[in-house]
């Protein structure tokens, strides 16, 4: 029997010549998070250098591969509403693609059910939706709930410089969508003064995208930009930069789907940007889908470059650099890898992963701000795998002992 694969599931061909579609969820099995062998990521070491997608910031909305064919799509967010694509891996970029001229500020999901990309921005009432792996784009309404205590992102960056939102794949809210996303206080104003009021939260979409809930708060203030990854218990793991106090990034944990944020605390090994700061950086973390294992990706800068703001909770980029990837072999307890990418000038960063049976297979992607000019020249990509970034280590010897404990 053969197979070929469109953009919503594979296509079988039978004896007698008949297409038989299979839906995407039933041809992947348990779920995008179980679909690919650890070896896919292994082998030869594979790094494609530094290539420049647009010019300026950018590069926040989050980079996904399409469900089917494999295309990396890479969003602008927030500069503007665009996109590009690469159908064969990362080794070429298609021009532009304008979503939509207000298509500003969004975030990335697949639906792994529908194989449907999403670019949303429910604080803004649009979700865009594409069935073609980002080639076109429809826009709908959308609807966003409040959390309980009244307030939703919105008035200022809601799911802006976020890492791309997931498909809950394993448990009780699997085919759950679900994104990071940040609510700006009582006034949704980022002035300084309202700077300590700022947290993390979470949206979450059980209709494909029709309607969003704002999750509970994440429990700590201050915070804002960040990630989240499911781990194969149907645990997940939240991942947010803090903006109010020096120190590493800081995690905590859901056990329903990503409604309710508890045990919160600082990472040991992660840095939220630049270390000798109190104003973190936007970074980036994956799971690999990799069945039978929760093995973790994040990306930051890694120097002690940095100072302290002149007030407490404002703003300062000195010594944005060097951006760098760490790993993780037991679901986040630990981080024993890490590999600079860029010794230059950097920023903003988050991270995507390829699809079996294509040409982004066993493929990583990493999206960040940065150049020799500066650490807001352009927004560049940059594809590696793992034994890249094991760089000559055996996988072996950092196999999870556990997972990590609440």
């Amino acid at each position: 029997m053969g197979r070929v694969s469109d953009a919503f599931g594979v296509m079988s061909k039978t004896a007698c010549g008949a297409v038989l579609a299979i839906p995407l969820a039933v041809a992947m099995g348990d779920g995008f998070a179980t679909a690919a062998r650890l070896e896919e990521f292994l082998g030869k070491p594979v790094f494609v250098p530094m290539q420049t997608l647009w010019k300026g910031r950018g590069g926040w909305g989050g980079a996904v591969s399409a469900p089917g064919d494999g295309t990396v799509v890479v969003f602008q967010s927030p500069g503007g509403g665009k996109c590009r694509r690469s159908r064969d891996g990362g080794v070429t970029w298609d021009a532009d693609i304008e979503i939509a001229p207000d298509a500003k500020g969004g975030n990335a999901v697949v639906n792994e059910t529908t194989g449907e990309l999403l670019y949303a921005n429910p604080p803004s009432g649009w979700v865009f939706r594409s069935r073609d792996s980002g080639a076109t784009w429809a826009r709908e309404s959308c609807e966003m709930r409040p959390d309980g205590f009244g307030l939703a992102p919105g008035r200022g960056e809601g799911v802006a410089a976020m890492q791309a939102g997931v498909t809950l794949a394993f448990g009780s809210h699997k085919g759950r969508l679900l994104m990071p996303a940040r609510i700006m206080g009582p006034k949704g104003s980022n002035d300084v003064a309202w700077r300590p009021y700022h947290y993390s939260t979470a949206l979450y979409s059980d209709d494909g995208g029709k309607v969003w809930q704002t999750s509970k708060p994440f429990p700590v203030l201050g915070t804002g930009e960040a990630t989240l990854a499911e781990l194969s218990d149907g645990r997940v793991l939240y991942n947010s930069r803090e903006h109010m106090s020096p120190g590493n990034r800081f995690f905590a944990w859901s056990d329903d789907g990503g409604d309710l944020w508890i045990n919160a605390s600082r990472s040991p090994d992660l840095p939220d940007g630049v270390r000798g700061s109190s104003y973190g950086c936007m970074g980036g973390m994956i799971r690999l889908p990799v069945g039978g294992h929760d093995i973790l990706l994040f990306s930051n800068l890694d120097t002690d470059a940095g100072e302290m703001p002149k007030q407490v909770g404002a703003s300062t980029s000195k010594g944005r650099e060097k951006v760098t990837v760490w790993a993780s072999f037991d679901g986040g307890k630990s981080w024993p890898v890490k590999r600079l990418v860029f010794d230059g000038p950097s920023a903003y960063s988050n991270l995507g992963v390829g699809r079996t049976g294509t040409p982004s297979q066993g493929k990583i992607y990493l999206v960040f701000e940065g150049g020799a000019g500066g650490h807001y020249e352009a927004v560049q990509i940059v594809t590696f795998n793992l034994s890249w970034l094991l760089n000559g280590r055996d996988f072996h010897t950092f196999l999870a002992t556990g997972p990590m404990p609440q």
